[in-house]
């Protein structure tokens, strides 16, 4: 930092503050995490400077010798921690993995059967706002509004119906596991690729605390930051036939250079991943998530599908009477962070936001347990309550801060 200090006051004046930012907030966002030191270390070290196109051994510029080392050993770690036949570590993003994968066995104009993004789904699987609908011909299929839950036989009705090319699993706010074995044989019936989209739950699926998709599936996409605790960047991971065309579709196809820090990052990851601490945390992700749950839903609140089985629980605040982004703004006052998001009920209807979703995976990652897990439930609902209470503020958000100072990050 003395460096950055030196060279740029002002942008490091900035990045302290975030570091506080960090030290003193609960982070309750689903798509974040906190990752180890040394995840900030490599990303920061030399193969920040190297370019490489190209494969391990194919590149097309001179001087990769340690990155071929690092991307291999990657890979070979990758394979090892999810029973991959084929990895492919260079995407930008889990979104950059999902294109080349797209890419990869499709043709422009194809059909696609994805998750809707109210539902559950993510902008990636075929939303109007995403590059992938210009490109694909999405439909989309939907949770039970009574459950919930994936509503499987919709699945196969309109796969039979509509006969996609591919059919896509996997969400970014779906708390309950899926059923990938199913999901695969109505692929197989209509003659379907079938990609899962595991980006939030592959730290779980790592750890072996949820079943893993891998088996099932003819290509599982993931990011390294969710709940895997990594660094930035996508994976890819098929069965071995599709290596040539995935390789293709990531370098020339949908990028040129990749970053061989963040190829670094993930090499490392992968080897925490296989370490006891990992697992223990992951357990402890699984667990905070089901008692943040159960808390919510004694106080009376609408948990989408009664409960979770990650690290995710989502929140229809309509009976509340409170709007997801008054709940936002009104916890992050208060130095909890959420983030505010669509519902099931908020389907076709643009601009309403009725729910928030919740994430256990940065407070797991503090140490932080049942205990603490009622506390900020119980804050919650006092802050959800009465929003424009400062006085109930000011006193939540140094009981806050206080626990923050009880669990620091990278402690």
């Amino acid at each position: 930092m003395q460096n950055l200090i030196h060279d740029d006051p002002q942008l490091a004046e900035l990045a302290l503050a975030e570091e506080q930012r960090l030290q003193n907030t609960i982070n309750l966002i689903a798509a974040e995490n906190h990752s180890p030191q040394s995840i900030l270390d490599i990303t920061g070290s030399a193969f920040n400077t190297k370019t490489i196109e190209g494969y391990p051994g194919k590149r097309f510029h001179a001087g990769c010798v340690n990155v071929d080392s690092v991307e291999t050993l990657a890979i070979k770690r990758a394979k090892h921690l999810f029973g991959a036949e084929y990895v492919n570590v260079q995407p930008h993003s889990g979104s950059s993995a999902n294109l080349a994968v797209y890419f990869s066995v499709l043709e422009i104009g194809d059909t696609v059967l994805a998750m809707s993004l109210p539902h559950g789904g993510h902008l990636s699987h075929g939303h109007k706002a995403s590059i992938t609908s210009k490109c694909f011909n999405f439909s989309h299929y939907e949770v039970n509004p009574q459950t919930g839950l994936i509503d499987y036989e919709q699945v196969r009705k309109t796969a039979h119906s509509l006969r996609p090319k591919m059919i896509v699993a996997g969400a970014s706010s779906y708390p309950r596991l899926i059923d990938y074995k199913l999901m695969a044989e109505i692929a197989k019936e209509v003659s379907a690729y079938f990609m899962v989209d595991m980006a939030h739950i592959a730290g779980l699926v790592a750890a072996g605390v949820i079943p893993s998709p891998v088996a099932h599936s003819d290509f599982t996409t993931f990011t390294c930051y969710k709940t895997m605790m990594g660094g930035r960047g996508g994976v890819i991971l098929a069965r071995k036939e599709f290596a040539s065309r995935i390789n293709s579709a990531v370098f020339p196809g949908c990028q040129g250079t990749t970053a061989a820090n963040l190829l670094a990052a993930k090499a490392l990851i992968f080897k925490l991943a296989m370490d006891d601490l990992f697992v223990a945390v992951q357990k402890k992700t699984l667990a905070n998530a089901r008692n943040m749950s159960r808390a919510f839903l004694t106080r009376g609140y609408t948990v989408i599908s009664g409960g979770t089985d990650n690290h995710q629980v989502i929140i229809d605040l309509t009976n509340k009477k409170i709007p997801g982004k008054t709940a936002e703004q009104a916890l992050e006052a208060v130095g909890i962070i959420i983030n505010r998001n669509v519902v099931p009920a908020d389907a076709g209807k643009p601009g309403q936001v009725s729910g928030i979703r919740l994430g256990s995976g940065a407070i797991s990652a503090r140490g932080m347990g049942s205990d603490e897990v009622d506390k900020l439930v119980e804050w919650m609902d006092c802050i959800m309550a009465r929003p424009h209470d400062t006085a109930l503020a000011d006193r939540v958000g140094r009981d806050v801060l206080a626990l923050c100072h009880d669990f620091p990050v990278n402690a």
